[in-house]
């Protein structure tokens, strides 16, 4: 793999460390290793373990210099063949998102603060994979900025012990009793509360041979904090115990020579990786519970715990350890070998190539479908295709779907995972449409595939950032990055969509349709049937009654209903009414036009997946240009379709056992929803029918 980490700044500092220490494990595994950051007093290292590194204004938070970046990183990334792209910070992190979407490349990222939630920080949750190292970022990240949990990968910190050498406190007796706080200079590490608890300790115990080390520098925007300190330490009589160190490249060095560590930061620590370099050199540590922290410090058994800003909790701990060496041994211990199985550098590194390899390697791939029936049934041979193509474990296959229809896809083998909108009721509207967005960028699928292809959809695949879209050019077709010109259908629906597929070079000629209906489907048809005193040889035969309010069109006339059900009982024939509940109206007015037929009422009674069980119960069914025409040839039940202002070419797919009854009359198909002689639909004769029934039988 060639993988380039990209951060703000290389001068010493925890998120420094961890990418020095990892570009040199890259390396070591034969990868290439490519770092871009400003520059900084660890460049000269890492190039000299081999990594390449290209300076860049990559630490300015301007608008101006990050669009002036983003394509110097692209030349980079080409130059190199760079194949994952790991952001450090989040100013670096805006860089390499829009590189990478330009580059084609994976980009992932680590997540070394506790963020604030505005729009400056969201590209930390963008990545393909997101790196957190403690349960707090991770949790933080989930609940504040929406990241799924299955794009975490939680990996701690970790220490190169090399680079420490571990003394056990007993091994440090001297005059002197060092104190330290490792750590740039910022409101957020309090020192302020770090100095009045040393000046508590040192009135307490009353001893000159107490020294308290500040080890860090402020950066230009807190200088007046580093000011603040020093007065500080003035005002509280400190002058003789406290020595501001300034930043020490070698902080193996100062922890060999301290007794003991504090942190004593006021906000949640991402991790605290000076706590582990502490411990991996036998340094007992009192830290303040906050974030990362309390994944580091088991209380009281590798190291003291005390609240955030308490000023009297952590003089008392102080204290403490200065008076019990036992407790510092037993601390500095239980530590190390705490840090040896689950904080060293190795496993660190490792997990981290194990990510790179993951998010290389696994693709998530989502599928617009939102609507009608008939058009979900007719999607599953391009599932399958889909399936054969990007097979498990690498891909998984998501489905969006309308709220109405997803009971069809519950037991699809070929989806991993369903994604249900309501754009009806809990998504209508433009916030709610937005919501979808959000939900689908969230999830970070790597491309799209818009079956639906409308406006909507094609807006929706945008805006949920999927950076490879394929569809039907429509009037939003530029919004696809992949798209077909549209044209008229010159096939049927099935084929219509194989088209698009062979985008994706999929060559599929398998237009068998499936569905999926569960066993206690079957078991509710099994005994709605048993009900209707249906006879031992009687012939079930369906008939779905309308199409739906929209299509008034497509209604085979009541009369004509009555007629075939009259005919058909002469030949101990039943047949069972499917449709809605709204469709009662018409049940009513066809049972008044019967003198011995009784037909089966289930229009109201079934789910969709029960209605699946009953036409396939049927020896024929009946029907018109709707949603049970599909499922019926899923089911393998022969069919009579009755076409009136659709054509029955760009909606029936061949291969299926069918008659169809098309009128094509001089106004046909007009695709009108209403119309006030229906000529085409009253063309069709019962009689007609009823010889399509006995041929199929």
């Amino acid at each position: 793999m060639n993988i380039l980490q990209i951060l703000p700044e290389l001068n010493v500092g925890g998120v420094e460390t961890g990418t020095r220490d990892l570009a040199r494990y890259i390396v070591s595994r034969g990868h290439k290793s490519v770092i871009v950051s400003h520059g900084g007093i660890l460049v000269d290292e890492i190039e000299r373990q081999g990594s390449i590194h290209y300076t860049l204004p990559v630490h300015k938070k301007s608008i101006f210099t990050i669009l002036y970046t983003i394509p110097k990183l692209v030349q980079i990334i080409h130059k190199e063949e760079i194949d994952i792209i790991h952001a450090r910070s989040r100013v670096p992190a805006w860089i390499a998102f829009f590189a990478a979407r330009l580059s084609g490349r994976v980009f992932v990222t680590t997540c070394h603060g506790y963020y604030k939630t505005h729009l400056f920080s969201r590209s930390m949750s963008w990545g393909k994979l997101v790196i957190c190292p403690s349960q707090v970022i991770a949790s933080h990240m989930n609940k504040d900025f929406g990241l799924s949990l299955e794009r975490i990968r939680l990996i701690p910190r970790g220490v190169d012990l090399e680079r420490f050498t571990f003394l056990s406190p007993k091994s440090k007796r001297s005059d002197v009793f060092n104190i330290g706080i490792i750590g740039r200079l910022s409101p957020l590490k309090g020192h302020t509360y770090f100095l009045r608890a040393v000046a508590r300790v040192i009135r307490r115990i009353n001893s000159p041979f107490l020294k308290a080390w500040i080890v860090g520098d402020a950066a230009a925007s807190h200088q007046e904090y580093k000011r603040e300190l020093e007065v500080l330490v003035k005002r509280l009589g400190l002058g003789y115990y406290v020595e501001f160190l300034g930043t020490q490249k070698d902080v193996s060095n100062i922890l060999s020579r301290l007794n003991l560590l504090v942190l004593s930061s006021v906000c949640h620590e991402a991790f605290g990786r000076v706590i582990i370099e502490a411990q991996a050199a036998g340094v007992p540590v009192i830290a303040t519970s906050v974030g990362g922290v309390v994944d580091i410090i088991d209380d009281n058994l590798t190291g003291l715990l005390v609240p955030p800003a308490d000023i009297e909790g952590l003089s008392e701990g102080i204290i403490k350890m200065i008076k019990d060496e036992s407790l510092r041994d037993y601390l500095a211990k239980n530590a190390y070998q705490k840090v040896k199985e689950k904080f060293n550098l190795e496993l660190m590194c490792e997990r981290t190539l194990e990510v790179y390899r993951e998010a290389i390697s696994s693709f998530k791939i989502l599928v617009i479908k939102l609507s009608s029936l008939g058009d979900i049934v007719l999607v599953g041979p391009s599932l399958r295709a889909l399936r054969r193509k990007y097979p498990k474990p690498n891909y998984k296959i998501s489905m969006l779907v309308n709220t109405p229809y997803q009971e069809l896809l519950f037991n699809c083998p070929y989806i991993d995972e369903l994604i249900v909108c309501d754009f009806n009721e809990r998504d209508r509207g433009i916030k709610g449409f937005f919501r979808v967005a959000q939900e689908l960028r969230s999830r970070n699928f790597d491309f799209v595939v818009d079956l639906q292809n409308n406006y909507r959809t094609h807006l929706l695949s945008a805006l949920s950032l999927i950076p490879v879209r394929y569809g039907y050019k429509r009037k939003f077709g530029f919004l696809l990055s992949h798209s077909l010109q549209c044209g008229q259908m010159i096939h049927g629906p099935i084929e219509h969509q194989f088209k698009l597929l062979e985008i994706l070079g999929i060559h599929n000629r398998d237009s068998k349709l499936e569905l999926w209906p569960s066993q206690s489907d079957e078991e509710y048809i099994d005994n709605f049937i048993n009900r209707q005193w249906l006879g031992p040889k009687q012939i079930l035969v369906g008939i779905n009654l309308s199409a739906s309010k929209r299509w008034l069109t497509k209604s085979w006339p009541i009369e004509y209903i009555a007629d075939l059900c009259e005919s058909l009982s002469l030949k101990d024939i039943r047949m069972v009414f499917t449709g809605e509940k709204e469709d009662l109206f018409l049940v009513n007015r066809i049972i008044g036009l019967l003198e011995s037929a009784k037909p089966i009422v289930a229009c109201g009674k079934t789910s969709i997946n029960q209605l699946v069980c009953l036409i396939k119960r049927c020896k024929v069914f009946i029907t018109s240009d709707s949603a049970p025409l599909h499922i019926a040839a899923a089911v393998g039940t022969p069919y009579v379709c009755l076409f009136g202002p659709t054509n029955p070419r760009w909606h029936v797919s061949l291969g299926h056992r069918g008659i169809i009854i098309y009128k094509n009359l001089p106004c046909s198909p007009c695709y009108k929803s209403r119309c006030k002689t229906r000529k085409c639909m009253y063309a069709i004769k019962p009689q007609e029918v009823l010889r399509a029934v006995k041929k199929l039988l």
